[in-house]
């Protein structure tokens, strides 16, 4: 009788069921919630005109695709999954092209021009913060029925939550013409209005599973290309809309405190504040430093005003080379930024949850 070596079997077994999980460590999928920012594609599937599923969006992702991701390639869940030891993208939850067995190790409910408000997803029709929670419970369920109760269970407590949203309640919202919130708030009451959402939503997350939790705070939004545009139509010149920038200073602040807090106050749970403003003001301040050449303008159109779908293929003065640039579109970041961004929270806030 011919004698079998099962020691092959034994490590290919280890090697393709074991290692995965221990090259993942403590974070076994990435959850997001959120805004454009880090939105992977879900508003392909929603009727709103906010959309970047279209060239030259995803010019430099994977197979040159626009995914619905508001960049030239990934975003920071992109990154973070993949610094997690994890794929290197996160799915949209609505994208037909995945399924369960996707979304066990990463998945994403966000969506383009929402915010903590559910004013502000009423802008542009898209997906209220209420509404990407009933996803992810309904995403719970799925869970379940696909690995069972007690890995369900793992992976829901053991999961990194990115939530990333509130520039939108600020810019779409508050700040916009016409503005009903605004007559209802003065600036300040409606940073403690959102920081009172931002609670609310923390707390629901948790009661449903939610343990790591990276919260992120405002950018100096008032640099964004378009923001600078919008000063130059009111005479101002070609600058930074510092009130702007200082809103969201003040906001951050209050984040900030409210993370404190939440840390106090609910059992085992991990907030990280993730807070961007910082880098992407280093960027837009001394972009040659971290190898850009242009920070003021966006790479597509002319860099003023066009996202979603004014910034086409159709348009002759996109830029060639994103890599030079701060931002893609007149409101989002290149994925070189977006990399960079990351990078840095890994090095110096994220690291705690490898």
């Amino acid at each position: 009788m011919k004698a079998y070596n099962f020691m092959p079997c034994i490590i290919l077994f280890f090697v393709q069921i074991i290692i995965p999980f221990v090259v993942g460590g403590k974070v076994p999928a990435i959850i997001v919630f959120g805004d454009s920012t880090v939105d992977t594609g879900n508003n392909n599937q929603i009727l709103t005109v906010l959309k970047s599923n279209f060239p030259p969006y995803g010019r430099d992702y994977y197979d040159n695709k626009a995914t619905g991701r508001f960049c030239n390639g990934r975003i920071p869940p992109d990154f973070i999954s993949e610094a997690f030891g994890l794929r290197p993208f996160v799915p949209a939850y609505l994208d037909p092209m995945y399924n369960i067995t996707d979304f066990a190790v990463g998945v994403c409910f966000a969506s383009a021009g929402t915010g903590y408000d559910t004013a502000t997803s009423h802008v542009l029709n898209v997906m209220p913060i209420w509404k990407e929670i009933e996803n992810y419970k309904e995403y719970q369920k799925r869970l379940e029925a696909y690995v069972g109760i007690q890995k369900s269970k793992y992976i829901i407590e053991e999961a990194l939550y990115i939530v990333s949203m509130g520039t939108n309640d600020f810019l779409e919202n508050y700040f916009a013409m016409q503005s009903v919130r605004a007559f209802q708030y003065t600036t300040e009451q409606y940073r403690g209005f959102i920081i009172g959402h931002v609670e609310n939503f923390i707390k629901e997350i948790y009661q449903l599973g939610a343990r790591k939790i990276s919260l992120t705070g405002l950018p100096p939004m008032g640099c964004l290309p378009l923001e600078r545009a919008a000063n130059m139509l009111r005479g101002q010149g070609d600058t930074c809309n510092n009130d702007y920038n200082d809103c969201a200073l003040k906001f951050n602040e209050m984040l900030s405190a409210l993370i404190q807090k939440l840390n106090k106050e609910l059992p085992g749970i991990r907030i990280a504040f993730a807070n961007p403003y910082g880098i992407i003001l280093q960027m837009v301040e001394n972009p040659a430093s971290f190898g850009f050449e242009v920070e003021r303008i966006a790479c597509c159109g002319t860099g003023l005003f066009e996202m979603s779908y004014l910034c086409n293929k159709l348009n002759p003065l996109t830029c060639r080379d994103p890599n030079k640039y701060v931002f893609w579109d007149s409101f989002h970041l290149t994925q070189k930024t977006n990399q960079i961004i990351t990078n840095s929270l890994m090095k110096n806030v994220l690291h705690q949850f490898v």
